[in-house]
């Protein structure tokens, strides 16, 4: 997954020096895009003078299928370290339709540094063979990519990872094959490469509580990632064919466009794709690839997702990490899981060098961030961070054997506390000293809207006084911020004020006393509610929310649970009876937010985040292949008997401290 312009530390896309640069100067005065295309010329002619360049270089794996790569070295520096890019993105040297070289910056940093830079598609995509699958097949793959390279005279030996979103997801599983050349990994944006870790099953990022968020569906359409009918060259079209097709042919889909705001309603959703006269392909049509495809009618525990490249937590992983997270992201929880599962299951050497930094933007926006970082409406302050110094300094440190002062100044978790606007040190994540609080749900029955008397409380009320409200799957509670990804027109991500959607009758909304004095609230929040619905099976959702003392009500994180997994992932399904009461724990959601003096915590919970995570049709049946819904009449029961609550991880001021 999941962008293709992501704004990585080496994941930007491949150029080649201008053939044209004598007439640059006499097209500039009447091209408007004169300045950027001088600019990318200097950077590729700055690049071509200090490094050996080698383009459309065609690298067999062991099925026999050729990866297109490209490869900058220092000139004349004799066997150096590799820092390895592989995606399914376009990096094509040349940008066609600029009529220009693309931005070789990354590359042209990596080589001033003293690294080979290598970049390669993954396969089925672009120039590289073969079919894709769910992150391509990045167990073989990547591990034949990494033995290919460190097997070339110019190399070091050592090889070290890096890159955003679908630029970093491959790298975890590969990285647990132990391969003695992969010195070190640099994962950033990585969730969709996570397959299940502790509690999480979501299958990169395919899942959330059991429902499916949608991003996906949008992704795959829009990258033109179902190819299977693609251009290709012919086996024996030589490198020098290749190179010089690329300024004419950078094999990149262009989809027709797609209004999302309205194409995800289509039911049912396995035909999503299909209604926009897609491609068939691995989203809901059996493939020969090692999943087999058909991914939209698969469970959360699915046997078809342990067969291709997801890092799973029985896959141990001893190579010094570091990895980028944001609170804002898809799913920043399982990449903390992930984490501190490879802290606590590495020997004891590797544990002590994986660092984590967590920023408050949105998915692989790390470098976008400015003197006032806007995450959606809300200001998170100077969030900038020197995320290149760090890279370098990590790869001198793993491929090159240096000190490196900037590692050696790294905390082991830096983590951007929002609202404080500042970024904390801590040796581990949660932080040291870490507490627990809990609020307890209460009401009168009429918890229905930010008008009504839901409130949070010290202790559980003695007697029961359920709020109800009526889930209609033709009329969800739609999506207003939020973490997530790739969802085009139809959702806005990031933080913002949400009283619009609290005014629905389907939204309950339970507030907190003010907060006397400011409150640090870092690391994980359990919402554990007790439930009862008319139907089989319908879902729970919930927002964390900021309420300002003026009324303004920001989200800080949020959750779903289809019902019928409450029990988990590996148990048999759980389906409700009309009258009964059910217990549902939400797996742990992480965030870092500083609640001011004044301020309250607010819950909205309802039964629907439409698109950002499909609506449960509430019929019991396979939600997947359905074209109609049924109208659940849905309660939360708060009492010492069902004691509904949140808990948050409170970190004192001390234990939080720079």
């Amino acid at each position: 997954m999941l962008r293709k312009h992501l704004p990585t530390m080496f994941g930007g896309m491949a150029a080649t020096f201008c053939l044209a640069l004598p007439f640059a100067a006499a097209a500039q005065a009447k091209d408007p895009q004169a300045e950027q295309i001088a600019k990318r010329n200097a950077t590729e002619q700055s690049l071509q003078e200090v490094a050996v360049v080698d383009r459309k270089v065609m690298v067999k794996m062991r099925d026999g299928k050729r990866m297109a790569a490209d490869i900058y070295r220092p000139k004349g520096a004799g066997k150096v370290p590799t820092i390895f890019s592989r995606t399914p993105y376009n990096f094509n040297y040349w940008d066609v339709k600029l009529g220009a070289p693309r931005d070789m910056t990354r590359a042209l940093d990596a080589v001033k540094h003293g690294y080979a830079y290598v970049e390669m598609n993954e396969r089925g995509h672009f120039f590289s063979e073969g079919n894709y699958d769910i992150l391509g097949a990045p167990v073989t793959d990547g591990v034949d990519a990494v033995r290919w390279i460190s097997s070339q005279p110019w190399s070091s030996g050592k090889v070290g990872t890096t890159g955003c979103s679908s630029t970093a997801e491959w790298q975890m599983a590969v990285v647990a094959q132990n391969e003695p050349s992969l010195a070190t990994f640099n994962v950033q944006g990585f969730g969709a490469g996570v397959g299940r870790v502790g509690p999480y099953y979501e299958q990169g990022n395919w899942y959330r509580g059991g429902a499916v968020q949608m991003l996906f569906i949008a992704w795959i359409y829009d990258y033109g990632i179902q190819n299977q009918v693609r251009p290709n060259f012919p086996a024996n079209t030589t490198q020098a064919e290749l190179v010089n097709a690329s300024r004419y042919f950078d094999l990149a889909t262009q989809m027709p466009p797609v209004d999302w705001d309205k194409a995800f309603w289509h039911l049912p959703v396995k035909d999503m794709i299909k209604a926009l006269d897609g491609p068939p392909g691995i989203f809901d049509t059996r493939m020969p690839v090692a999943t087999g495809g058909n991914m939209i009618a698969r469970a959360p525990n699915d046997p078809a997702w342990y067969k291709g490249g997801l890092w799973h937590d029985n896959m141990k992983i001893a190579k010094p990490g570091l990895w980028f997270m944001s609170w804002f992201d898809v799913s920043v929880s399982p990449n903390l899981a992930a984490y501190n599962e490879v802290r606590r299951t590495a020997p004891k050497e590797v544990a002590d060098e994986q660092y984590a930094v967590i920023a408050p933007v949105l998915h692989c926006a790390y470098t976008r961030a400015s003197e006032h970082t806007m995450v959606g409406d809300l200001d998170m302050g100077d969030a900038r961070y020197d995320y290149n110094a760090l890279v370098f300094g990590w790869f001198d440190r793993f491929l090159k054997g240096e000190d490196s002062e900037v590692v050696k100044k790294q905390p082991k978790v830096m983590y951007y506390l929002m609202g404080k606007n500042e970024w904390k040190k801590s040796a581990t994540w949660p932080p040291a000293g870490a507490t627990t609080r809990e609020f307890y749900f209460a009401s009168g029955g009429k918890a229905n809207t930010m008008y009504g008397d839901g409130k949070l409380v010290a202790q559980p009320e003695a007697d029961d006084h359920p709020d109800r409200f009526v889930y209609d799957p033709a009329n969800p509670v739609m999506t207003y911020g939020g973490g997530g990804c790739c969802q085009g027109n139809a959702v806005k991500f990031g933080s913002f004020d949400q009283r619009k959607e609290e005014a629905r009758n389907d939204v309950l909304v339970y507030d907190s006393e003010a907060f006397a004095q400011g409150t640090e609230v870092s690391g994980p929040i359990t919402v554990t509610l007790n439930v009862s619905s008319s139907a089989k099976d319908t879902d729970f959702t919930f927002k964390v929310i900021d309420v300002y003392p003026d009324g303004q009500a920001f989200n800080i994180t949020e959750n779903i649970q289809r019902m019928r997994y409450r029990n988990g992932y590996d148990k048999p399904l759980a389906w409700m009876k009309a009258g009964e009461v059910y217990p549902v724990t939400f797996q742990p959601i992480d965030t870092s937010y500083y609640f001011k003096p004044g301020h309250k915590l607010r819950i909205a919970v309802s039964s629907s985040n439409f698109p950002r995570f499909d609506r449960n049709l509430n019929t019991g049946g396979n939600n997947f292949d359905e074209a109609a819904g049924v109208i659940a009449n849905n309660a939360v029961h708060h009492s010492s008997a069902y004691p509904s609550k949140i808990v948050l991880t409170v970190v004192p001021e001390q234990a939080g401290a720079h």
